[in-house]
């Protein structure tokens, strides 16, 4: 696979010079570039957010640092954890006095060094409290919950924390309305091709033409059931159904939908899918308070989709549609 490089060892840094070059208004970094922070940072008197993980997950992670959304993130490298360090470092520039929530999905190396990081934050009186994503039902049962990965269900806590965090919550108000998104979110995957992480240069898995993974991790972590490429139509009723089956909403509830591109699905074709979903969600009379169509989580340039659904009461709804405004994110 063909990619537009220079060594390859420089693609993180120089791809992070090069956002904040792009965005100088937005964000700035800390010690190390890999720590990115509002560019106002700290904000005064407000909980601040940080998330993290590996690089190759455009926007997520550094995309949904900005007003209304997170104050900081530490990024490593592709599908790599930044260090304990470097999560430390973002937590004292974006520290505002009223404590930090860190927002993460589930995965071992970003558990081990966001822990340790929290800890070397209480050393200096910075409380720091923590609320991992679990969404992705394809990775465990429910009745397994706790391990499933944190994939693109993390944007909505991102948005719904954020803006109860610039609404002037408390660090108790912001980690529960985390939680309780959290606890209404659920997403499911399909792959259709691998992606290839530059320093390595072989695809991350090899599939073929006529097939597709349902359930695949942003990783390239196996997934339910390998078969052969089905419709638009179909692909989108299974996924649809499966987090139904487990979200279980009711007729007369209200969800946010995002269909979220991998990194190498046309937009056109996520379109395609959206619009299945919403027949369906109609055909159960639940409604879509609001759509999010594009590329909110990907892996590099892997061909596929996520859905993400968020079950909305009064609260989440007017949290969900607070305005916010990052390089990635602009709503309001």
């Amino acid at each position: 696979m063909k990619k537009i490089l220079n060594d390859p060892a420089d693609f993180v840094p120089e791809m992070l010079e090069g956002l904040i070059k792009a965005h100088p208004d937005q964000l700035a970094h800390t010690e190390d570039i890999h720590c990115i922070v509002r560019a106002d940072s700290p904000v005064e008197g407000k909980v601040a957010l940080a998330t993290g993980g590996g690089s190759g997950h455009l926007p997520v992670f550094l995309g949904y640092v900005g007003q209304g959304m997170l104050d900081g993130c530490a990024v490593g490298d592709v599908f790599a954890s930044p260090g304990a360090e470097q999560m430390l470092w973002v937590t004292q520039r974006i520290h505002g006095g009223k404590g930090v929530v860190y927002i993460y999905g589930n995965y071992g190396g970003d558990v081990l060094n966001f822990d340790m990081a929290a800890e070397l934050a209480e050393f200096e009186d910075i409380e720091v409290r923590t609320v991992l994503v679990k969404d992705d039902v394809a990775s465990a049962p429910p009745e397994e919950a706790d391990r499933r990965r944190g994939v693109a269900g993390m944007v909505f806590a991102f948005k719904t924390a954020g803006a109860k965090a610039d609404m002037g919550g408390s660090l108790d108000e912001v980690v529960a309305i985390a939680e309780k998104t959290l606890a209404n979110t659920r997403t499911m995957g399909v792959a259709l091709s691998p992606c290839t992480v530059p320093m390595a240069g072989t695809p991350t898995f090899t599939i073929g033409d006529g097939e597709m993974e349902i359930g695949m991790g942003i990783h390239g972590e196996p997934g339910m059931k390998r078969e052969q490429l089905q419709t638009a139509d179909q692909i989108s009723e299974r996924m649809t159904t499966a987090i139904l089956d487990d979200l279980q909403p009711e007729e007369g509830d209200r969800l946010a939908v995002m269909v979220n591109g991998l990194g190498a699905t046309p937009p056109e074709e996520l379109y395609i899918m959206y619009r299945k979903v919403h027949q369906m969600l109609a055909e159960q009379g639940i409604s879509v308070h609001r759509a999010y169509v594009g590329e909110y989580a990907t892996s590099m340039e892997m061909a596929g989709a996520s859905f993400t659904f968020l079950r909305l009461d009064d609260e989440l709804a007017e949290l969900l549609d607070y305005p916010a405004r990052t390089p990635f994110f602009i709503q309001g």
